[in-house]
């Protein structure tokens, strides 16, 4: 597409000489512009997904795809003959009965409020989320009527750790003549669970599904189910069977879009803003392109009009301009994708060095929900990002390389 020759002028157009000093420091910036634009937009992207990915999978590693709840507050009483026909579902990979209830933990003058779920030692073995996330204590002890696991920061909050002991208050207690009296108990912790998100451990707590059952006044029942799904993909298809074989059962199916509708759709809305705020940024360095360009044309005119009386064509000119400005674009482009995608290989490091250079808390897991910075490189958007560079880069170049083509021989020789 461009000869040598139109190659050989547009790279010697582009270094810097002394009388043309200004017109590359404009190409610097511009360079410089698009590189910070594209290396921002895919480090910003990146967290976005990872912010994404990480609270998906610990939502979904403790509270599963689909929550099947009775319609009345008693529970379910015949949760056995349920739970074969949700196992007999397509697509179901694991079903959880679970008792759950709130209560107030206190301990030595501290209190606060938790969600307690009852379930069976095995159900808790197979969510590796939890399993695979025990910090103290053992998953052995978990049995018996008074053992419990509760999370991490929960405990540092009480200021308890493994085998002390807590008390946890329901409200639904006893109704004596002198009204409803809550119900007080006495539990051990046998072990404390860290997943890395803080609104989890910072107020669950588990509890044999016996116990539980015992503790909240519900024998031989449950408050719902959590159904895993082998294909996530498919839960609409997934939730429309489940209905079918679930007739009449007076049950009611939640799944976890629905239940997270709100927190989720604020992270969709608030990636597509810092999309479009950041792009502003490649847009204003496609300016100084055209500025650029601009007074370079200005200030090679009689270079121009001397190439045109050798013989060379409105087109040849138009081509070399255009590689000229275009280069720029490309440089800044893939400078921007080497440096973007090294910051998100490296980001937790680069934070913990920032972090300790300053002294201040760059990511505070009691507003993020996270412990670590999560970084999630996406081919597909990487891509429509540098794609999208491109463009804008190219575009900018158009002009001042048309003006360059129409610029005649005998106007800008005629002073000469």
């Amino acid at each position: 597409m461009f000869s040598p020759f139109e190659r050989m002028v547009a790279f010697r157009y582009l270094r810097p000489r002394r009388q043309e000093g200004f017109v590359s420091v404009i190409a610097i910036f511009s360079l410089l512009g698009i590189m910070l634009g594209v290396a921002t937009l895919i480090i910003v992207m990146s967290v976005m997904n990872g912010f994404r990915a990480e609270l998906l999978s610990r939502i979904l590693g403790l509270n599963g795809h689909i929550s099947v709840y009775a319609q009345s507050p008693d529970g379910l009483p015949n949760y056995a003959e349920i739970e074969k026909k949700i196992v007999e579902t397509g697509n179901v990979t694991l079903v959880n009965p679970i008792v759950e209830g709130q209560v107030m933990a206190s301990k030595s003058g501290r209190a606060t409020g938790a969600i307690v779920r009852g379930m069976t030692p095995e159900d808790i073995a197979k969510r590796d989320t939890l399993a695979n996330n025990i910090v103290f204590g053992s998953l052995k002890d978990f049995q018996g009527e008074d053992s419990i696991i509760m999370g991490a920061r929960l405990a540092m909050k009480l200021g308890i750790g493994v085998g002390d002991t807590v008390n946890l208050i329901s409200p639904k207690g006893k109704v004596t003549a002198f009204g409803s009296v809550p119900r007080m108990r006495s539990y051990h912790v046998v072990a404390l669970f860290d997943i890395g998100m803080y609104e989890y451990d910072s107020g669950f707590i588990f509890m044999p599904m016996e116990a539980a059952q015992t503790y909240f006044q519900m024998p031989g029942k449950i408050s719902n189910f959590e159904v895993v799904l082998k294909d996530p993909s498919h839960l609409s298809d997934t939730m429309d069977d489940l209905l079918q074989n679930l007739r009449g059962e007076n049950l009611r199916l939640v799944n976890w879009q629905q239940s997270n509708a709100n927190f989720f759709n604020a992270l969709q809305v608030e990636r597509n803003v810092m999309f479009l705020i950041l792009t502003l940024i490649i847009l204003v360095a496609a300016f100084n392109i055209i500025s650029g360009m601009v007074m370079l044309v200005k200030d090679k005119g009689r270079d121009i009009a001397i190439l045109r009386t050798m013989g060379a064509t409105r087109g040849s000119v138009l081509r070399i301009f255009f590689l000229a400005g275009a280069s720029i674009g490309v440089l800044g482009t893939l400078s921007g994708l080497l440096l973007g995608v090294v910051f998100c290989e490296n980001i937790e490091s680069i934070r913990q060095f920032i972090q300790s250079l300053t002294g201040a808390d760059l990511f505070n897991a009691e507003i993020y929900f996270l412990s670590q910075l999560p970084a999630d490189l996406d081919v597909n958007e990487v891509v429509m990002v540098c794609v999208m560079s491109l463009t804008l880069s190219f575009l900018a170049t158009i002009y001042p390389a048309w003006r360059a083509s129409r610029l005649d021989p005998v106007e800008a020789l005629r002073y000469e």
